[in-house]
């Protein structure tokens, strides 16, 4: 045939059509239905990492979403290597994860159990944005979110227009066993009533090599956290790095009732003050902790062969390229500064001795280089407070919590014969 003579439209058509005739041909060698239940299976963990800007966080969700999810590109892999069983769904393999973590956050040691038939061979499945570190046999009941002993998060930052010895001093407020209602975004579906949590330690301390000399990151770790509780955090440490709040703010923050943080004389603080939390992405849950009795991390032996693909070379040229992204963007500002003048810096606070006048405008820091355009300045404690927790959780029990009970007792209804 002379398709060069067809029009556009004459050519699409015959494609369908011959796309059509493929589908509907028999195949020489039929696909044959896979048997899971003729094959022994273990239960293990899997220890990954991804990267948070390319997916709509991690847990995997009923309804479409703008970017896949993690969980739902890892399951992918596992059902097409036929490591589980795309029917039975993540219950039917025992799915759990340590900890959830957002759209845009990033982690370096993920951590989930499930029940497995195979040994690994998602890294030639998965995308590159998403590998598996190493696994490990683990007990028939073992759980990766309630086997966690603790959690260590990192948030990556410059530290332009920052004290960084205030943010320290604030930082070290935090460890111990604390009410941190007051850092975190509240969850009614949950609907918890205490939101005591041990922070093990937090520093803040220079990134050393490559071209993130110059960054700063938050070392945070602790036995739990909650929802959002390291980006609301990392946004009060930013207005106390820009000098707009002082260190003490935190403990005033924690004082959540009379003498909660050992000093009468500090305000209660029982519900949170409006603020905006810290931007995602540089947040990475960096490690999930279990104790030595419970996993015992294993990888794949690549041989001389695979050496040249293997998973540590694959993630050194992910980093040499971005490090080369980086030399190039350092030097189009160098180019840009040759004709443009740097803007005026008024903070930290502390160093430039500005005093905010309600005419010019500062650039509070967000995180993830995003900042907030403001001409004035109202202190955390004069803020406007969200409800408290209690008055939060019966909103949601005789609102939407209570017509999903009825959604739940339709359906167990409609079911009953």
């Amino acid at each position: 045939m002379a398709y060069e003579t067809w029009s556009k439209e004459a050519l699409i058509a015959r494609l369908t059509e011959l796309e059509a005739e493929k589908e509907s041909a028999p195949r020489k060698y039929p696909w044959k239905t896979f048997d899971f239940s003729s094959y022994p299976r273990r239960k293990i963990a899997l220890k990954f990492c991804y990267s948070g800007w390319a997916y709509n966080g991690l847990a995997i969700q009923l309804d479409p979403t703008p970017l896949p999810t993690v969980e739902g590109v890892l399951f992918e892999a596992l059902a097409k290597a036929r490591l589980i069983d795309r029917d039975a769904g993540l219950e039917g393999c025992g799915w759990e994860r340590c900890g959830r973590t957002d759209r845009g956050v990033s982690a370096g040691g993920q951590v989930i159990s499930l029940w497995h038939n195979y040994t690994l061979v998602l890294n030639r499945i998965l995308p590159s944005t998403i590998r598996i570190l190493a696994w490990s046999p683990v007990a028939p009941d073992f759980s990766s979110r309630f086997a966690c002993t603790s959690r260590h998060y990192k948030y990556f930052f410059a530290p332009d227009g920052l004290d960084i010895p205030r943010m320290s001093e604030a930082a070290s407020l935090l460890v111990g066993g604390h009410d941190f209602r007051n850092f975190c975004k509240l969850d009614p579906t949950k609907q918890l009533t205490t939101y005591r949590r041990r922070i093990i330690s937090a520093d803040i301390k220079p990134v050393a090599g490559g071209t993130a000399v110059g960054m700063h990151v938050l070392d945070l770790k602790g036995s739990a956290f909650l929802y959002h509780q390291v980006r609301h955090i990392m946004a009060i440490l930013f207005l106390i790095g820009a000098g707009l709040e002082p260190p003490s703010v935190v403990t005033a923050l924690l004082n959540v009732e009379v003498g909660a943080e050992g000093d009468p004389s500090l305000p209660v603080v029982d519900t949170r003050p409006e603020y905006q939390m810290a931007d995602a992405l540089p947040l990475m849950l960096y490690e999930c902790h279990y104790s030595p009795g419970d996993v015992k991390w294993q990888a794949e032996q690549e041989t001389d062969a695979e050496l040249g693909a293997g998973l540590f070379h694959q993630m050194h040229s992910i980093q040499a390229r971005s490090e080369l992204f980086a030399a190039l963007n350092r030097e189009f500002l160098t180019a840009a500064a040759a004709h443009h003048v740097p803007p005026t810096s008024y903070l930290p606070l502390t160093a430039t001795g500005f005093v905010p006048d309600g005419k010019t405008p500062m650039n509070v820091p967000l995180g993830g280089a995003e900042f907030r355009r403001s001409v004035k300045y109202t202190p955390l404690l004069q803020r406007n407070r969200g409800d408290h927790f209690e008055v939060v959780n019966e909103r949601w029990r005789v609102g939407k919590g209570a017509r999903r009970d009825e959604r739940r007792k339709l359906l167990e209804d409609d079911g009953d014969e």
